[in-house]
């Protein structure tokens, strides 16, 4: 089908759609089962058997299961059977991680997916791009992603950027009117929008002619199916690292076969061991394990209100040395509030905070009546008929059981929320002008005028009123009489004066002023153009309003600052502004400096470079001077988390270390931009993203601590008896049971652990530092070491009570392996010692090591799975052996530490 050959009329009646009201729920939905979710096939995935067999395929395992079958074959069935069920249920294990952590990618894609503006049962609406179907009415606006292919009906200046599907990368020109000519080229199509592809500027409204596969990026969608898979810094550096320790542990188990052979052990028996060592001990599952760590991360974030798009930002997270936030509706509410107010002379202060529709008019602390007040209901009315925002109220239920309250949002501007509140709290309701007040002509706002106008008629005598509404001084320029001491008098020099001094009053105060002027004009006069209307202005007055700062954000910066983190405000809004705000909010210290962005548009990144680090507030900037800022910043070595909402946003967004976009306020291009999506456009989120990224990062080496260490233990204890020429402490069964019961459960409890009291009190790491760092190497190696040795205690001091019962002292061996890992497991939860957390604050761990114990205690004494571990049940005696031996390593070490720090 050619649509851009096709009439509007022809393009609705095609599609069965209604243009001026949309689809209905009902034929949506019907269409969404007929035609199938608004989705590119993303090929072949790998089905859950296939993940399951890939467990199986690790060349250690194999060895296992060749020398297993080999047992079998031999007589060993026992033996052979039990080894396959620990193999089965090591590979359960595994897939139950991958498979988990597949999922919560899944999950993680599918909320950071856009959305489209549709039109329903004549209510424009958001739903997800899957779920849009043919004939939908949609609407786009500078910064959209384009979710389906468009044939546009209507558009304002829209031009659409589409080198996803041309590769040029200048905007193009959009237009509704029919198109005539061969097949012409996506690029040539100036009245269809296509999937993929960006809104630049202007908007448009137009309705959906194709969706999934049968889009022109459908059509090539089979050169994107190469889905990337995300692999962070970490995992990249764990898989070179696993090579390494793969190599060590095969030299190390060959060793101990070796040696075994060598002292005169039966070389079936030392070969079955060494394998079963060798899986043991080889940390295959550390990747699988640290994506299931950082997924679960993910998890956590997302309920803190913080969507991360990429997952290697989770561990950048924990690097940041800077934020770089962006003022309104970050730092602050996004609220606009009227708090004073100017005209004729006289001055009110207003109370009330938000959009609450309650307050009270003070003057010099008194309460005003309001009826007496004319030059204040005038300056209220006009600011409130020369508006086009609304109040919405929902009713909020507190609680389960609680009363409902009234929660007032609005639709429209903030600034012009924030005249019809105040308008409002004065008793003067849009909807009543609305019946008195018929509205002529509008000239909307534009940045070079700096001001609006709407020309109204009064309908109970007919009169018209141009009213306008903008910056002071333009207003003031415009302005040849003032309505002082409730009179129309001349805007004589003394009064321009006054006014004057009361918008640097109100200024000096961090507060924006907007000024109301307005005139009558004949029915007759012309009105054609905002130009022949907006002069000979009668100057009413002046509404000082505040976008008052969130109430979490003070502390979080504190946290920060603690954290060193150091918090950077941008803004559009002046320097009195910026600088009252960042008082406030404590961003900005006695040494502190601002800048404005007339003096950064002057400087190179190289000269910005020499004093970024003594600057702390950037006032009128635009969104273009972002880019310079992150630049110099990384020049000086930081890691840089930048906040933005806007397609202009999203050059600095992009090259920030940590782009961070606005869930509510932000664009499409910013959130594509962007590593990391605040749901709720709060500075506090992420500070707690922050949080969780450090939490997340020391709870992956918290577990390559333990699995580490207990791997050295069990190498060394088979190493050095056979070194020693002793017995072999622990058969092939033991060795694998003890990998089975300890490895799993405890090491993913770790990755569930709650943040250390001190994370927030550290410097950020460097983004090269080790994950081996701050003394984990020698923590792993010197609690393995001493596992290994108080086990080989246990199993000897055994062995010389009973020569002739090698099964006691192997089951001594066997449980004193696994408590020692066990007790272990609490030490690594802190960076200092065992003794500096509560060992019961983190219940799955607790449930993880009672499980494993369990698991311990079942083999060892339920009769039928004695002989095949070859365990026997030990006295009250040889458990106080284990204990004591087990806790030495934990004990001892921490003991150490502590003096040593005293």
């Amino acid at each position: 089908m050619k649509w851009y050959e096709r009439e509007i009329k022809d393009v609705e009646e095609i599609t069965r759609s209604h243009f001026s009201n949309g689809l209905t729920d009902e034929e949506a939905s019907k269409r969404l089962k007929q035609f199938g979710y608004n989705k590119l096939d993303e090929g072949e995935t790998v089905s859950a058997f296939f993940l399951f067999i890939a467990q199986f395929k690790d060349f250690m395992v194999i060895v296992l299961l060749v020398a297993t079958l080999i047992s079998g074959l031999l007589g060993e069935y026992i033996d052979a059977i039990t080894i396959m069920l620990i193999i089965l249920l090591n590979g359960i294990l595994g897939f139950i991680q991958e498979r988990k952590a597949e999922k919560s990618l899944a999950a993680l894609k599918e909320l950071s997916a856009p959305q489209m503006t549709v039109l329903r049962a004549g209510e424009w609406i958001k739903v997800p791009s899957s779920e849009v179907v043919v004939g939908d009415i949609v609407k786009f606006t500078s910064g959209d992603r384009v979710g389906a292919d468009i044939r546009i009906i209507e558009s304002k200046g829209l031009r659409i950027e589409e080198s996803a599907l041309t590769g040029e990368s200048v905007p193009v020109q959009k237009t509704e009117a029919v198109l005539s000519g061969e097949d012409l080229s996506i690029g040539d199509q100036e009245n269809m929008a296509f999937m993929g592809t960006m809104v630049t500027q202007g908007s448009g409204i137009g309705v959906i002619v194709a969706t999934g596969m049968k889009t022109e990026m459908g059509k090539i969608a089979h050169l994107l199916q190469s889905a990337e898979t995300m692999i962070t810094p970490l995992q990249h550096k764990l898989e070179q690292l696993g090579k390494i320790l793969i190599m060590v542990a095969l030299f190390l188990t060959a060793l101990v076969v070796l040696i075994g052979v060598y002292q005169g052990h039966d070389a079936y028996i030392m070969f079955l061991a060494g394998v079963s060592l060798a899986v043991a001990a080889i940390p295959e599952g550390l990747p699988a394990i640290v994506t299931v760590a950082l997924a679960l991360g993910v998890q956590r974030m997302i309920k803190r209100k913080a969507i991360v798009r990429k997952l290697p930002a989770v561990e950048t997270l924990g690097c940041a040395s800077v934020i770089c936030s962006d003022k309104t509706g970050t730092l602050t509410q996004n609220k606009m509030t009227v708090t004073n107010l100017w005209s004729g002379g006289n001055t009110w202060e207003v109370s009330g905070t938000g959009y609450t529709p309650n307050g009270d008019f003070y003057t010099n602390g008194k309460k005003v009546s309001l009826h007496l007040e004319k030059s204040l209901q005038q300056l209220l009315t006009f600011g409130a008929l020369c508006n086009n925002a609304k109040i919405i109220s929902n009713d909020v239920k507190e609680g389960i059981f609680g009363k409902s309250k009234a929660e007032y949002s609005i639709d429209g501007d903030p600034t012009e929320g924030a005249l019809i509140v105040s308008a409002a709290k004065a008793g003067i309701s849009r909807q009543d002008l609305q019946s008195d007040y018929i509205l002529v002509e509008e000239f909307p706002f534009e940045s070079t005028r700096k001001m609006m106008s709407v020309i109204v008629e009064r309908k109970k005598d007919g009169k018209r009123f141009v009213v306008t509404k903008g910056a002071p001084d333009v207003l003031l320029s415009r302005s040849s009489q003032i309505l002082w001491e409730d009179r129309l008098q001349p805007l004589s020099p003394q009064r321009e004066s006054a006014v004057i001094s009361s918008i640097e009053n109100l200024a000096s105060q961090a507060l924006r002023t907007i000024a109301i002027a307005f005139k009558e004009i004949n029915r007759d006069a012309n009105i054609s153009s905002e130009a022949s209307v907006e002069n000979n202005l009668t100057f009413i007055g002046l509404q000082g309003m505040i976008d008052p700062p969130r109430p979490e954000v003070k502390a979080s910066i504190l946290e920060c600052s603690e954290a060193g983190i150091k918090t950077i405000m941008i803004t559009g809004d002046h320097i009195i502004t910026a600088q009252a705000i960042a008082k406030q909010l404590n961003i900005l210290p006695i040494h502190g400096k601002i800048m404005d962005g007339n003096t950064l548009a002057k400087m190179s990144v190289s000269d910005l470079e020499a004093v970024v680090d003594d600057i702390y507030v950037y006032a009128r900037v635009s969104p273009e001077h972002k880019l310079k800022i992150v630049k110099a910043l990384q020049a000086k070595g930081h890691i840089v988390a930048m906040t933005g909402d806007g397609v202009n946003d999203a050059p600095a967004i992009k090259a920030a270390n940590i782009g961070v976009a606005m869930g509510i306020t932000g664009t499409d291009v910013a959130k594509e931009a962007s590593s990391l999506v605040l749901s709720d456009d709060n500075f506090a989120t992420i500070k707690a993203a922050i949080k969780e990224g450090r939490n997340i990062y020391d709870n992956i080496r918290k577990f390559i601590r333990y699995m580490l260490a207990s791997n050295v233990g069990e190498i060394l204890v088979m190493l050095f008896a056979m070194m020693l020429g002793m017995p072999l402490p622990l058969v092939a069964i033991q060795i694998l049971w003890i990998n089975l019961v300890t490895d799993g459960l405890p090491a993913m409890a770790l990755g569930l652990d709650q943040a250390e009291s001190d994370v927030m009190r550290r410097n950020p790491r460097h983004p090269q530092e080790s994950v081996f760092a701050r003394g984990l190497a020698w923590k792993i190696v010197s609690r393995g070491f001493m596992i290994g040795v108080v086990t080989l205690i246990a199993f000897w001091l055994t062995l010389s009570q009973h020569p002739d019962d090698l099964m006691r002292a192997q089951s001594v061996a066997f449980a004193t392996l696994v408590m020692a890992q066990l007790i272990h497991v609490f030490d690594c939860r802190s960076e200092h010692s065992v003794f500096h957390r509560n060992p019961f604050q983190n219940i799955y761990l607790v449930l993880a090591v009672l499980s494993s114990t369990a698991l311990m205690l079942v083999v060892m004494y339920f009769p039928p799975l004695q002989p095949v571990f070859h365990t026997v049940g030990l006295n009250l005696r040889e458990w106080l052996l284990v204990l004591g031996m087990a806790s030495i390593p934990t004990i001892a070490l921490a003991g150490f530490h502590i003096f040593k720090r005293s």
